[in-house]
């Protein structure tokens, strides 16, 4: 599995690895999906992205059952919604997330997009629960370059990750924010790398080279070609596991890169943050 290292993470993290957006809804589903995860893992794919949103909680209890027996081998990151993330907040939800995921600590804890209460605030939150050991690191979703400014002003050095959608339809964040990411050493990771499935795939499988890639495993490999960039697609699916797992390893030609950026132009000027 081919990883991504960027200096604000003190270990190296697979290139494409394992969401959990629509995990949870239903308990009938959660053996599955938890198998699913556990095929993740042990095809490399050993970060699990979850959020206390996902199902009200349900999507953590799902990756709880994934990685129990098996925790060191798994780097599992969460989010807290912006409603809950006031000083006091922010560390009742942490806590509330690390007892339904069944751990002491996690790896990553994200603000999960913008909201009202003060950004200090939230971040003076996530300094107290690296010290208390709760977390090991923290970042935010959904901010763009002005917002992640902002951040860096508040908190030098700390932030080790924007999470945002990205992906061939949704290439807004090439314009500056990649760029700013990888330059200060923070993790880009792209939710809905394949578009929720939306992705006009009769447009991408001409494209497919050599023949046997399948249409998503060409969409994830074009979306982690940059070194500072992790996808974290979602599925329950075990063949279409493999599938996500064996993409990490794929290296798309220059040609097929040009016809890419033909069939799906990057943006010409600053273009306002794409979000699910």
């Amino acid at each position: 599995m081919r990883t991504v290292r960027v200096s604000r993470i003190d270990q190296p993290l697979p290139a494409i690895s394992q969401g959990t957006w629509n995990m949870g809804n239903h308990r009938r589903d959660r053996d599955v999906e938890s198998a699913a995860l556990r095929l993740g893992i042990e095809l490399g794919m050993t970060l699990i992205d979850t959020a206390e949103m996902y199902a009200s909680g349900g999507a953590e209890e799902v990756v709880a059952a994934a990685i129990a027996g098996q925790r060191e081998k798994v780097f599992v990151e969460s989010k807290v919604l912006p409603g809950n993330a006031s000083r006091q907040g922010t560390i009742k939800a942490c806590e509330a997330s690390l007892k339904r995921l069944g751990i002491e600590t996690l790896d990553l804890y994200l603000l999960h997009w913008p909201g009202a209460f003060p950004l200090q605030d939230t971040i003076a939150a996530f300094e107290q629960l690296v010290q208390a050991g709760k977390i090991r690191c923290w970042g935010v979703s959904n901010f763009d370059t002005a917002a992640m400014e902002e951040v860096e002003r508040i908190a030098p050095g700390r932030c080790a990750c924007n999470q945002v959608l990205y992906n061939l339809a949704s290439r807004g964040v090439e314009w500056d924010l990649i760029a700013w990411c990888e330059q200060r050493g923070v993790l880009l990771q792209a939710y809905s790398p394949l578009a929720e499935g939306a992705l006009p795939w009769k447009k991408l499988e001409p494209v497919a080279e050599p023949p046997q890639l399948t249409a998503a495993q060409v969409a994830l490999a074009w979306c982690t070609r940059d070194k500072g960039v992790q996808a974290i697609p979602k599925s329950a699916n075990p063949q279409r596991v493999r599938e996500n797992a064996a993409a990490a390893d794929v290296t798309l030609t220059s040609q097929v890169l040009a016809e890419l950026d033909a069939l799906f132009p990057p943006p010409k000027g600053p273009t306002p943050l794409d979000t699910a």
